[in-house]
This record gives structure tokens, C-alpha cells and sequence, in this order.
């Protein structure tokens, strides 16, 4: 399966000592390279190293570039391929994504600033917090939509009977997208949380599916301030969170007007903002 590695471990059972074979999520780096125009030249930049599991990296691409305001929609990329090595082999570990030829519309700023993002923080690269503050080209509509609680009930179940790489391996985050209803529509998944989350908006980009204003998010662990980012960007109405969320995770989804969900399991959860969608 892809995105997974066969190993060999010792496995303690009480007093028995067995060598058993087992599966762990692969974590390889990816080197995101994005090409554009600027003063008539061709430009390459390595906007971004981040830990990731290989699969869906067109999606992760495009999804960083996109949360990170550096593109406004799937118009904006003219091309995403595998960089070359020195053997003019495809390398599965550098991505390049070639922007279309608009000369002065992207934001060099953004293409200034350098990341390295690991499997746990989508967000340690970033060298100031007001770049940190990406600002969404939609707005969420404070009072839509109207979601029963029983489809919140449903939901940590559906993540579960779709994470096919956690159920393989056992450590992998995943993002999954529903319709107002509680139907499934998408799963991601990825040894990072902000990743899962990147392939899947990058998904619905390269679709031409944004914003996702009528849509449930769901992630499996907690949801940190880089989640709630990425899922305003996308315009994400309602996002639910196995864990729990942090207190700036709150005050972002207080200020998107999105309504932050915790703790979902079975029968309970917790609303931490904008409660009135939930009925």
C-alpha cells in the first residue's frame, strides 16, 4: 500500500518474546518548488520542505500553496510535475509547480518567506505571527448552514471506517469532508495533521469545488491554530475535532465565524464557537 513500509519488530507479549512483521507510516521529506515569471525571467523557489507520507503530493502542492495565500484558485497553476535529479529520473521527493504567466499578480512577499514544516507543526516556519494570520478571499456565512446533532453524533465512526492507512499502521492523521448531511465525500490522510488537511483543500482546488461553504470538516486528532487556518481559507463553515482545540484555535474560529467542535465521540461534543448552527 502506498504510503506504507513493511518492518520487522519485537513484539513483548507478557513473558513471550516474538520477531513479528508489521507496517509503519512512511515519513519522507517533500520539496515544494514553485516556477513563475518575474521581470520577464523564469524563476524556481523552494517555498517549502515538509515532512509528509507519499501519496496525493499534487494535492498537498497545491493545498499548501493555496492555504498559504500564495495562489487564489486552480487557474493560478499552470503545471505540477516531478522535478528531474541528476539522472533526469523523476524525483518523487521535489515538486515543482509552475505558475501561469501572470508577471506581478502573485505576492513576492509570500514567495520570500521560507518553510520547514514537520510531521507535527504546519506552522514552525513561519518567522512572524502576522505572516501566520493568512488572510481567506471568502467569507463564512455566520448563520449557514443549519446541521442537526445527530450528523455530528455520526461522524467519528465514518473517519474511522475511512482512515485506511491508520488502520494499517496506527500513525496517521487524517482529514475527512462531508456534505451538510453527514454523507462522506473526501478523505486525506498523512503522518501530518496540516498535511491531510493541505491534500484534501488542494483536492477540492484542483476541482474547483472551493469554497467549501456547505461542507463538515472533520480531523482526527486536535485542532490546533494552523487547522483553523488552512480550513478558513477553504471557506469550511463547521469543523470537528476529535481532540480538543487550542485557545488561539478558538479565538481564529470565533473571528472566521466558524463553529469549532471538540471532544466528538458517540453521543457528546463540545461547541466552542458559534453554537447557533448546531440544532
Amino acid at each position: 500500500m502506498k504510503g506504507t513500509k513493511k518492518i520487522s519488530i519485537t513484539k513483548i507479549n507478557g513473558d513471550q518474546r516474538t520477531i513479528i512483521d508489521d507496517v509503519s507510516a512512511v515519513e519522507d521529506p517533500l520539496e515544494i518548488i514553485v516556477q513563475y515569471t518575474q521581470d520577464r525571467n523564469e524563476v524556481q523557489k523552494v517555498i517549502s520542505i515538509t515532512m509528509r507520507t507519499p501519496k496525493a503530493d499534487r494535492f498537498l502542492a497545491a493545498g499548501f500553496l493555496f492555504t498559504e495565500g500564495i495562489i487564489n484558485a486552480s487557474d493560478d497553476i499552470e503545471s505540477i510535475r516531478s522535478k528531474n535529479n541528476v539522472l533526469g529520473q523523476p524525483d518523487e521527493n521535489r515538486i515543482i509547480v509552475q505558475l501561469k504567466d501572470k508577471d506581478g499578480v502573485f505576492d513576492l512577499k509570500n514567495l520570500e518567506r521560507n518553510f520547514y514544516t514537520t510531521s507535527s507543526c504546519g506552522v514552525c516556519g513561519k518567522t512572524s505571527i502576522e505572516a501566520v494570520k493568512t488572510t481567506s478571499s471568502f467569507v463564512i456565512d455566520i448563520n449557514e448552514p443549519q446541521i442537526h446533532k445527530e450528523v455530528i453524533y455520526k461522524l467519528p465512526n465514518l473517519l474511522n471506517n475511512n482512515q485506511q492507512l491508520f488502520s494499517t499502521t496506527g500513525g496517521i492523521h487524517a482529514t475527512v469532508l462531508f456534505d451538510s448531511n453527514g454523507n462522506f465525500i473526501d478523505v486525506q490522510e498523512d503522518v501530518g495533521r496540516h498535511n491531510a488537511m493541505d491534500k484534501l483543500i488542494g483536492n477540492a482546488l484542483m476541482q474547483n469545488k472551493l469554497p467549501l461553504s456547505k461542507n463538515i470538516m472533520l480531523v482526527s486528532g486536535r485542532a490546533s491554530f494552523e487547522l483553523i487556518q488552512k480550513a478558513a481559507m477553504a471557506g469550511v463553515p463547521i469543523l470537528v475535532a476529535v481532540g480538543a482545540p487550542s485557545s488561539l484555535a478558538i479565538e481564529l474560529a470565533a473571528e472566521s465565524n466558524m463553529t469549532l467542535i471538540g471532544f466528538a465521540k458517540g453521543n457528546s461534543f463540545n461547541i466552542y464557537t458559534h453554537p447557533d448552527r448546531i440544532v
